[in-house]
């Protein structure tokens, strides 16, 4: 995952495959963008992924990954939907 460097770069860039065949679809969020958000986008997107109701499961993915992205730039956000990130503390020591 790049662009934390520099500002408006891609947080991440996830290829899934959607539908049949080679078609390819890329996931670009930028920090502007995730800067933007609300408490309502995020809170549809937990919905999606409580519901796990996806077509594929490349479109789960993107969603997490939107949620996880979202995370580290705008905790609050999610502070109510980490336990759909799995993520753990973990100790550097």
């Amino acid at each position: 995952m790049g662009g934390y460097g520099k500002r408006n770069q891609p947080l991440l860039d996830v290829n899934a495959a959607i539908g049949t065949g080679n078609k390819m679809t890329t996931l670009s969020i930028s920090r502007k963008e995730i800067a933007t958000m609300t408490e309502k986008d995020v809170e549809k997107l937990a919905t999606r992924l409580e519901q796990d109701d996806y077509s594929n499961a490349f479109e789960s993915l993107n969603d997490w990954h939107l949620l996880r992205a979202i995370a580290f730039q705008r905790p609050e956000l999610v502070e109510s939907y980490v336990y759909l990130l799995d993520l753990e503390a973990y100790d550097e020591a």
